[in-house]
């Protein structure tokens, strides 16, 4: 079946935004309180678009229904100061839960104050807490750090995991290893496994998601399983696996983690918000895509949106987009 098929139209209340900041990445989980709790980046609005890599901050706001409207809260997890790993920036949320206790996996950085020096120190990170309001507890080092001589040398973020049906943990991460700099090489997937949300995690040896001759393949990706099928929303750079558009989202599969392929309709969706009254409204970008499962199925999309196609990226927001509720049936395919 198409992805896009269980995207429901949205309306204002699906929209979170805040005057003075843009907004980007969010991610959700459920708590015992019964409310649905949202963590999302943010940085000034007066640093411009890339002043996500020098200033963003992991935020909290909550709702009481899982697609909104969500309420601020506060800082959940800032820049950690002193001479940290993630001392200057936090971007990149996915919350997952695990067993009674929250799992905050996030990229992290610190630098000189300029973009590449903050981009090419970015590594992925966890948190854990009782609550996804926190307190987070976060640790010295990070979790998924860059290998000598690796495919993932330089610098790793976009993490995002999920637990398998064996108990272990597939954690899918974007890497970049050496090259020509400051940009180094080309921008790829990598995959690994541990026995523990908090790791550690033992990494694939070569990219999972990758396109041959590309300098940047794919980013943001969010995986989930369903019964023995794992599944994977991610950002198509060139449109190679969706044979469509730049910038649209891919639908792949995997049986295990490693071996990954687009599903029999590979464009999950569009740059595109489709409107209660009707109106389908093109965007510039529509990404970071994280999905709130309930039971195991998907319930609702949360996107990363700037809205604007005169690419002056002076406004973002985050969106919950509700989903129509339907398993797949995993021996069936997509």
């Amino acid at each position: 079946m198409k992805f896009s098929d269980l995207m429901l139209p949205i309306t204002q209340e699906n929209i979170f935004e805040m005057p003075g900041y843009y907004v980007w990445c969010g991610s959700m989980a459920r708590a015992n309180d019964g409310l649905y709790h949202l963590l999302l980046s943010r940085w000034p609005q007066d640093l411009g678009m890339d002043g996500w890599v020098t200033r963003s901050e992991i935020c909290h706001a909550v709702a009481s229904q899982p697609a909104g409207p969500y309420a601020y809260q506060g800082v959940a997890l800032p820049g950690a100061g002193g001479d940290r790993w993630d001392r200057d920036c936090t971007h990149n949320p996915s919350i997952i839960p695990v067993d009674g206790k929250f799992y905050l996996y996030y990229m992290g950085n610190w630098g000189d104050g300029t973009f590449w020096s903050h981009r090419n120190n970015q590594r992925i990170g966890v948190a854990v807490a009782d609550h996804p309001a926190g307190p987070w507890t976060r640790f010295d080092k990070p979790l998924i750090d860059v290998a000598s001589g690796a495919w993932d040398s330089l610098m790793t973020s976009n993490p995002t995991c999920t637990r398998l049906r064996d108990g272990r943990f597939l954690m899918l991460y974007k890497g970049v290893g050496d090259g020509p700099m400051p940009q180094g090489a080309g921008v790829v997937y990598g995959a690994a496994f541990a026995e523990s949300p908090l790791g550690p995690f033992v990494k694939h040896p070569t990219p999972v998601i990758a396109v041959p001759n590309r300098s940047w393949s794919v980013e943001d990706a969010f995986i989930w399983r369903e019964a023995d099928r794992i599944y994977c929303l991610v950002k198509d750079f060139h449109g190679d696996y969706t044979k469509d558009e730049p910038h649209t989202i891919a639908f792949m599969e995997s049986s295990d983690g490693i071996n990954w392929l687009p599903s029999d309709h590979p464009l999950a969706f569009r740059k595109e918000l489709t409107w209660a009254d009707g109106r389908v409204e093109p965007v510039a970008y529509l990404e970071r895509p994280q999905i709130y499962l309930e039971d195991g199925v998907p319930r609702v999309l949360f996107c990363a949106c700037d809205p604007d196609t005169n690419q002056r990226r002076m406004h973002t927001f985050n969106v919950a987009i509700p989903l129509r509720t339907c398993q797949r049936d995993p021996t069936k395919g997509s």
